[in-house]
């Protein structure tokens, strides 16, 4: 996977995803990781790369031109990489605006990210980015949540990593990105490691019988168990086995009276 990010800051980016199981990752050169700094691309003297908003409004907007400018550097870049592997039918990559009017991010829209061989995020700042050249050049627009932060810096890393965990090789153990949070959109069960008592508090029973299938039937209860109460709008689209949706009926009845 290579990771192309359209910034301001990119120190910001790079010191913040360089460390733990995704530098390990660069380092393997399972992902590579490119911050490019739109202030580059200005053919302002001053390097400004913003101005007033047409119609009056607080605050700045960042300019089309640098932003173009540097998309069709990262683009031109991968373009020419692919022609050296002769590869035909070359697609331009997906352009991923973080924003806080973009469709919500969730977990089946990192797993279809994972797909891409290159992804270019766009992160914005200030009061946005003039809209005509997101017109011309994102594909994606996508939120993090319904807040507005300072740039789009930090959502990007936040999908960067999300994405990155479902590339083979990152993690040690490649189980982990397939039962873990929000498998079939239920909720992780609880985890629990030595020691066995705690404070008085005990590791339940079950997980200490070395009964594999009966473990494996209470993780899923209790999946659905902490979804129904933390998160049951994921239910309508959980997958679920015949029993299991029986076992949740059950904890619905009981729940109502």
């Amino acid at each position: 996977m290579n990771y192309h990010i359209l910034t301001l800051f990119p120190e910001m980016v790079l010191q913040g995803l360089n460390t733990s199981i995704i530098g390990r990752a660069i380092e393997k050169g399972l992902v590579h990781l490119d911050a490019i700094n739109i202030r580059d691309f200005t053919e302002d003297k001053h390097r400004r790369v913003d101005d007033y908003p047409y119609g009056g409004g607080a605050g700045m907007v960042m300019q089309a031109e640098p932003v173009y400018n540097a998309y069709n550097y990262v683009a031109n870049q991968i373009k020419t990489i692919k022609e050296q592997q002769n590869i035909e039918n070359y697609i331009k990559p997906r352009v991923i605006y973080v924003t806080p009017q973009g469709d919500l991010f969730h977990q089946k829209m990192a797993e279809d990210f994972a797909k891409e061989e290159d992804l270019i995020f766009l992160c914005g700042h200030y009061e946005g980015i003039d809209e005509r050249v997101l017109e011309m050049i994102v594909t994606d627009y996508v939120s993090i949540g319904d807040y507005v932060l300072t740039g789009g810096e930090l959502p990007a890393m936040v999908m960067i990593d999300a994405i990155s965990r479902l590339i083979p090789g990152v993690l040690n153990n490649d189980i982990s990105a397939e039962f873990e949070s929000l498998q079939d959109n239920l909720l992780e069960y609880p985890q629990y490691t030595r020691p066995e008592t705690f404070l008085d508090k005990k590791v339940p029973e079950i997980l200490l019988s070395g009964h594999h299938a009966n473990i494996e039937k209470w993780r899923r209860q209790q999946s659905i168990i902490r979804t129904l109460h933390t998160r049951p709008d994921l239910l309508e689209a959980a997958i679920l086995t015949d029993k299991e949706r029986e076992f949740l009926t059950n904890l619905l009845f009981h729940h109502s009276r």
